[in-house]
C-alpha cells in the first residue's frame, strides 16, 4: 500500500515573528519538504520586515534622543517641549529650526515633545500630531504654509516608558525656509524673525549658495602668504613638496584661485595666536602666573612646540613611598592622553572662524579647549567609541601624511580609558578636555606657581628662573635683555640654578632647551 505524506504542521509563536532567522529557517524547512516556498509564509513575511524596521526606527530615535539630552542646554537646531502646542508658532519654529540647521551644517533639526527643556528629564507628552486644525489635518496645515516644500515628519515612540514625539525638520537647502511668507531663525534658544538679523540672513544665503564654510572653500584675508617653513617641515619628515603643484595637492586654493584658510594655517605666519596660560589656583579668577605664545607661525611648528612645552609642564615626582632600592618617578599627568587631546584639538578645531584652541593650566588640571562642536555626521556615542569624523578633512589628511596623527580613532578612547568620559565637557561652541594632575606629595593648591620655593635664590636668580620656566627655548642673550643684567650675571645665576638642581640643559647650546628639574615646595 502506497503511503501518502501527511501535511506538515509548524507552530510559530507571535513573538518569533520579529526574528528574521525564524522566518529563514521556516522557509528553508518548507522548501525542502514541499519543494517550494509556502504561499502563507510569503503572505506573512512582509509583517516580519515591518516589525524589524519598526524596531530599527525606534532604536535610531532613542539614540537620537540620548544624544540630544546629553547636551547641557538646547542648541539652535533642536527644541524640547512637554505638552506645548500652538499651530502658528509651531510653523514658525519649523522655519527657524530649518534655517538654523543649515547655518550649523546639520542635515536635520528636531522639535521634541515629552522632554523638559531645562532638566532634559523625560516627562512624556499628550501632544497629538494627528489632530485637526479647523477640520484640516495639522500636517497639511503646516505643509500648506511652508515654503519651499519641506519633507518634515512626526514620529511617536515609547522612550523610557513614556510617550515622546519627535518632529524631524530637514535643513534649508536652496533658499531659506519660510512659514506664512515670513522667515525665522534661532538666536540661542529663542525664535526670531530673520529680518531682524541681517548678518545672519546674509550668512545663511552664503551657506545656501556656496555650501557650509570650511577651511578649504573659505578664502583667507591674507593673500601674500609664503611657505618656506612648510617645505622645511616636510623635508625633515623625509617628504618632498613640489613647488609647482604643492598648492593643488594640499588644497590650498579656493575654486577661484585664492589662498584659503588652510593655506593661511600652513603658511609661515598663520596670523593666529595660540597661548598656554598658567593660573596659580583652580579658576581663572586666580592670579595668572605666566602666559606663553606659540602662534603666528605655521601651525605644524606651533603644535610641535606646544607638545614639547607639555613635556616641561609634566614634571616627574619622586615617589619615596615603600622605597626599597630605587625611587619611583611619577609624572604629573598621562603624557599620551595630553598629546592625543592637543592633536585632536588642532585637527578638529573650527579654524574657519580664525579662533584658536586654548590650553590652560590650573593648580589641579590642564584644560584643552577646541572651538566648535561635533560634526553633523558624528554622534556622541560614535565619538566615544573612537569613530573619527574629521571637522577639517584635508588638515586631517596632512597630519596623517606627516605621521602626526593616525586614523585609528584611538585618541578619544585613550583619554577616556585613563580619565573616563567625564574628562570631556561639551559646550555650545566648544569641546573641553580636562586632564587632572596626579600630585603624590600633597603639593598644595597653587600648582600654577611652578617656580616653587625660591627662598634659596636671590631676586635676580628668581627672575632668571622664571624666564627659563616660561620659555624653555630662551637664550642667554634674551635672558639678559629681559631681566636687564649683563652676560656674566646670567652665567652666574644659571650656574647656581644648575648647582641647586632647579634646571639642566638638554641638547646642544644651539638647538637644545632648558629642562625644569625641581619645582620645589609649592606655596600653600
Amino acid at each position: 500500500m502506497k503511503m501518502v505524506p501527511q501535511p506538515a504542521t509548524v507552530t510559530l509563536r507571535l513573538e518569533d515573528i520579529a526574528h528574521e532567522n525564524v522566518w529563514i529557517s521556516a522557509i528553508t524547512y518548507f522548501s525542502r519538504l514541499c519543494g517550494k516556498i509556502s504561499p502563507i509564509l510569503l503572505t506573512l513575511l512582509p509583517m516580519c520586515d515591518i516589525i524589524i524596521m519598526g524596531d530599527k526606527v525606534n532604536n535610531q530615535l532613542h539614540e537620537l534622543l540620548d544624544e540630544l539630552r546629553s547636551y547641557d542646554t538646547e542648541r539652535e537646531w533642536f527644541e524640547f517641549k512637554e505638552n506645548w502646542f500652538d499651530q502658528t508658532q509651531l510653523g514658525q519654529y519649523i522655519s527657524a529650526l530649518s534655517n538654523s540647521a543649515a547655518i550649523e551644517g546639520r542635515k536635520n533639526a528636531y522639535f521634541v515633545w515629552g522632554i523638559h527643556n531645562e532638566t532634559h528629564d523625560v516627562t512624556g507628552t499628550n501632544f497629538n500630531c494627528n489632530m485637526d486644525i479647523k477640520n484640516e489635518p495639522l500636517k497639511h496645515f503646516l505643509a500648506r504654509q511652508i515654503y519651499p516644500d519641506l519633507n518634515f515628519s512626526f514620529e511617536e515612540t515609547n522612550y523610557e516608558s513614556k510617550k515622546v514625539v519627535v518632529l524631524t525638520i530637514p535643513a534649508a537647502r536652496t533658499v531659506p525656509t519660510s512659514f506664512d511668507n515670513e522667515r525665522f531663525i534661532r538666536i540661542g534658544s529663542s525664535k526670531e524673525s530673520l529680518r531682524k538679523y541681517p548678518e545672519k540672513e546674509s550668512y545663511l544665503f552664503d551657506v545656501l549658495r556656496h555650501g557650509f564654510p570650511t577651511i578649504e572653500n573659505t578664502p583667507s584675508k591674507y593673500q601674500d602668504l609664503t611657505f618656506e617653513k612648510l617645505f622645511i617641515y616636510y623635508g625633515a619628515k623625509g617628504l618632498k613638496l613640489h613647488p609647482d603643484n604643492f598648492k593643488k595637492n594640499l588644497n590650498l586654493l579656493t575654486e577661484d584661485g585664492k589662498y584659503n584658510i588652510l593655506a593661511q594655517l600652513l603658511s609661515d605666519n598663520s596670523q593666529i595666536p595660540l597661548r598656554v596660560a598658567i593660573f596659580s589656583g583652580k579658576t581663572k579668577a586666580d592670579k595668572m602666573y605666566s602666559i606663553r605664545e606659540f602662534g603666528y607661525q605655521c601651525i605644524l611648528y606651533t603644535l610641535d612646540e606646544v607638545l614639547r612645552y607639555g613635556d616641561v609642564l609634566n614634571i616627574l615626582q619622586a615617589d619615596e613611598k615603600d622605597r626599597i632600592v630605587e625611587r619611583k618617578d611619577v609624572p604629573l599627568f598621562e603624557n599620551d592622553a595630553f598629546r592625543e587631546a592637543v592633536i585632536n584639538a588642532f585637527v578638529h578645531n573650527k579654524w574657519v572662524t580664525e579662533n584658536e584652541p586654548m590650553i590652560t593650566v590650573f593648580s589641579d588640571r590642564v584644560e584643552i579647549l577646541s572651538r566648535g562642536i561635533l560634526p553633523p555626521e558624528q554622534t556622541l556615542e560614535g565619538f566615544f567609541r573612537g569613530e573619527s569624523v574629521p571637522v577639517n578633512k584635508k588638515l586631517s589628511e596632512i597630519f596623517l601624511q606627516l605621521h602626526i596623527s593616525e586614523k585609528t580613532g584611538r585618541g578619544v578612547p585613550k583619554i577616556t580609558s585613563t580619565y573616563g568620559k567625564s574628562a570631556y565637557e561639551f559646550h555650545e561652541n566648544s569641546i573641553v578636555v580636562k586632564i587632572p594632575f596626579n600630585w603624590i606629595n600633597n603639593m598644595g593648591d597653587k600648582v600654577g606657581n611652578k617656580t616653587g620655593d625660591n627662598s634659596q635664590l636671590n631676586n635676580t636668580q628668581s627672575k632668571i628662573f622664571s624666564e627659563i620656566r616660561n620659555n624653555p627655548n630662551i637664550t642667554k642673550p634674551q635672558i639678559a635683555q629681559l631681566v636687564g643684567v649683563g652676560k656674566t650675571t646670567v652665567d652666574n645665576a644659571i650656574a647656581v640654578l644648575k648647582q641647586k638642581g632647579y634646571i639642566k640643559r638638554s641638547g646642544s647650546n644651539k638647538t637644545g632647551f632648558w629642562e625644569i628639574l625641581n619645582a620645589g615646595e609649592i606655596e600653600k
